[in-house]
């Protein structure tokens, strides 16, 4: 229905809400076709969760491979032509960023890298990334973003492409959009914000884009949507799911809303501490290709019965990492997984530091500790003398933890997991008391869901047809349903948000 439109406290042709990695390369699309641009931000910051990035922009040598590479990862869950749309701007990827990348003179540097999982088309993908930037200290420019991340690279490109366009592209940031205006017509004609502690209304004459990110930091569309819970946020306060519920507002259909990137992690024992932790980042692998060594992790996973259920090193953890929490048993009415414990050693306690941090967040930030010691003494992780006072503190069956650790340690002297097949050397004993144990939880990097958009990045209604003049991109209704391919999101942000920004440009502005 529509709503009668306000006096307009501002008119542009484009407004594009949200300025991450999307919200940028829409609004550089956007000014460079000709139109007048309004690029806001919620928070404080531009960069949301684009600058906690690793900094790749997945690429392909083909794009017929990436095409056939995408139709497996999505599962059948989204339509041909706008995968096939997304496979060929990952070819144009590149090139694309060399173009970005001259505004800060940056380097760019391309990578052959095999997919995730050994799908068709795997072999022809890469990553895309920047490099170097000369005289660039990210702890300058960025300084919410902790540690550096190269995402901040990548995204101080984007940041200096925007501000060449200064005179074709305003940037509002502590400017929070609420809701989006529709005409008679249908048409989405602007939004009404929150800026400065007062209600602006902006026009759009010719298209609003919505690049605001999912719903990892709005607890209750968490336990409406996601199969487990608590998911916990891991590291950005912005993303609230306010692209969702506007698009709904104006009859926008969801995909892929129960689907989150997330490894298992940590709680802080402070409840003032916003964030998850993640336990250490060991790297990929792609199964039926174990030429590559992986190195030792130092860790077990049992469920509240004290028992393994799960091979602790999957090929790609901070995508499947969190679907072993989703398990209900009916005969006793409880996740016995959720959460599961996190088991180590002395051995293992030496080896590295366990955990890490990663925020977006200009108040919250935890250092952890080279030794793991800082984690004992604050109750990240609990110290136990024996496995008998390690099974009293977790509340499992002694017998049960005790067989579960000998069975272990055996298939360790023996080289192999005869229980889930955990990759030889990959596998550590514990041995050597005192032991350590966490609760572990499924912790979320960025969800996936929200608006359907089709090949053209216009956002659909649930009759299948476009909500006129509202467009999205990046990880706001991302392609992805199935499973996830590193990379992905951000090329979801350059692909779509170069189509978005071309797309509003294009129309004609409303009279």
């Amino acid at each position: 229905m529509a709503q009668a439109l306000p006096a307009w406290n501002a008119s542009y042709d484009v407004v594009v809400v949200g300025y991450g990695a999307a919200g940028a390369v829409a609004a550089i699309e956007a000014a460079d076709a000709g139109a007048r641009v309004l690029l806001i931000e919620k928070m404080p910051d531009p960069g949301g969760i684009s600058i906690l990035s690793a900094g790749g922009l997945r690429i392909t040598s083909s794009a017929d491979d990436a095409f056939r590479y995408l139709k497996h990862t999505c599962g059948g869950r989204t339509p041909d032509d706008v995968l096939r749309v997304l496979a060929d701007g990952m070819a144009e990827a590149p090139d694309y960023l060399r173009s970005l990348a001259k505004a800060s003179d940056a380097t760019v540097k391309v990578v052959n890298s095999p997919g995730n999982y050994p799908f068709p088309g795997c072999d022809s993908l890469g990553y895309a990334e920047i490099e170097s930037i000369p005289g660039f200290d990210a702890r300058d420019g960025y300084l919410a973003a902790r540690p550096m991340r190269p995402g901040c690279l990548l995204f101080k490109v984007l940041v200096d492409n925007v501000e060449l366009r200064r005179a074709a592209i305003d940037v509002w940031t502590s400017t929070a959009a609420a809701r989006l205006h529709r005409n008679d017509a249908g048409e989405i004609v602007g939004l009404r914000a929150e800026r400065e502690g007062q209600t602006v209304d902006i026009e759009a004459r010719r298209g609003v884009i919505l690049t605001c990110g999912g719903f990892e930091a709005n607890e209750e569309m968490k336990r409406q949507y996601l199969v487990s819970t608590p998911v916990i946020n891991t590291g950005f306060r912005g993303n609230t799911g306010d692209g969702i519920r506007m698009a709904q507002a104006v009859g926008a259909d969801l995909w892929h809303m129960w689907l989150y990137h997330g490894p298992y992690g940590l709680r802080h024992p402070d409840p003032e501490y916003p964030f998850g932790l993640y336990v250490k980042l060991l790297p990929m692998w792609t199964p039926e290709r174990t030429e590559r060594a992986l190195p030792k992790m130092a860790w077990i996973i049992v469920d509240q019965d004290g028992r393994r259920y799960v091979d602790e090193y999957p090929p790609y953890m901070s995508d499947t990492g969190v679907r072993q929490f989703d398990f209900y048993e009916p005969k006793t009415y409880r996740h016995p997984r959720l959460p599961s414990f996190l088991l180590f050693d002395e051995a293992g306690r030496k080896a590295y530091p366990l955990g890490r941090a990663i925020t977006n967040d200009r108040e919250a930030w935890y250092e952890w500790s080279d030794d793991n010691l800082r984690e004992v003494e604050n109750g990240i992780l609990n110290r136990a003398e024996s496995l008998a006072e390690l099974a009293q503190q977790t509340g499992v069956d002694e017998a049960v933890l005790r067989a579960t650790v000998e069975q272990w340690n055996a298939d360790c002297d023996a080289g192999e997991d005869t229980a889930f097949g955990r990759r030889p050397e990959t596998m550590m004993a514990l041995r050597e008391p005192p032991y350590y144990w966490a609760a572990l939880w499924p912790v979320v990097i960025n969800t996936q869901g929200g608006p359907v958009h089709d090949a053209r990045q216009r956002v659909i209604d649930v009759e299948g047809q476009p909500i006129d003049r509202l467009y999205s991109a990046g990880e706001l209704g991302s392609v992805f349903g199935h499973v996830y391919v590193s990379g992905g999101n951000l090329a979801e942000c350059f692909v779509g948000g170069r189509i978005a920004g071309r797309e509003a440009a294009a129309r004609a502005p409303r009279t």
